[in-house]
């Protein structure tokens, strides 16, 4: 089973999100363990503080060394991970071939970032690997720490109904999805394709095969150009 901790100094912003919906269920199922840990618990200050000022000035404050090393060298202390991810705006861009790839881990830790960042010593010595989910500002790390659990989560085995619906999601091949319809055939003068009513399934999977090249090329021409650069690959 995957077990995923999650260290943060704001853990309130998690708990909700990761008890509910599909994330939710699998860890009632027992299918995934997910540990939140707060880091004001690590702290030596006797005011639990986490953060400090930068050094040579600036605005803001910067995430501390001591209780990141705390935590994560007490965690490694009972258990082999196979990565430790920090949240960064700087790190690699997050996709789903990476998701992929850490559903099949055993253990994993996600180090949420926060106010200016964290002492790049943490980065240098403890992280693995960084993800960014893209190019804009949040406050904290939290929200691509959820963004990235859920997308594993779903991977696991069980945690789906449709054993193929993972398999089948955007992103697993470099396509956006087909359009999708439920009843009724027509809805305020609107109609669903007729080919989706036709009950052959071959014209159905090539309408939405082309549907899904003609809608990847139209909104994301930069994933259309590496549909293609893969293509020609096979």
């Amino acid at each position: 089973m995957l077990r995923i901790d999650i260290v943060s100094g704001v853990p309130s912003l998690l708990e909700s999100p990761l008890a509910s919906s599909i994330v939710g269920r699998a860890r009632e199922k027992g299918l995934v363990d997910i540990n939140i840990h707060d880091l004001r618990e690590y702290s030596e200050d006797k005011h639990r503080k986490i953060d400090d000022y930068p050094y040579g000035g600036g605005a803001g404050m910067v995430l501390s060394a001591q209780p990141i090393f705390s935590c994560i060298e007490k965690l490694k202390s009972e258990r082999t991970y196979d990565e430790i991810l920090f949240t960064a705006p700087d790190g690699e861009k997050y996709e789903q071939a990476h998701a992929n790839r850490l559903s099949v881990c055993n253990n994993l830790i996600i180090l949420c970032g926060h106010y200016k960042g964290v002492d790049h010593r943490v980065r240098e010595a403890l992280i693995t690997r960084e993800f960014s989910i893209g190019d804009y500002v949040l406050s904290g790390g939290e929200i691509p720490a959820l963004a990235i659990t859920d997308s594993v989560v779903r991977l696991l085995p069980g945690v789906l109904g449709d054993a193929e619906s993972a398999l089948s999601d955007s992103f697993q091949e470099p396509l956006l999805s087909a359009p999708v319809y439920t009843r009724p055939v027509e809805f305020r003068g609107l109609k669903v394709p007729e080919v989706l009513t036709s009950g052959d399934h071959e014209k159905v999977e090539t309408w939405r095969k082309e549907q899904a090249i003609l809608r990847t090329k139209k909104l994301r021409p930069d994933l259309y150009q590496k549909f293609k650069k893969e293509s020609k690959a096979q």
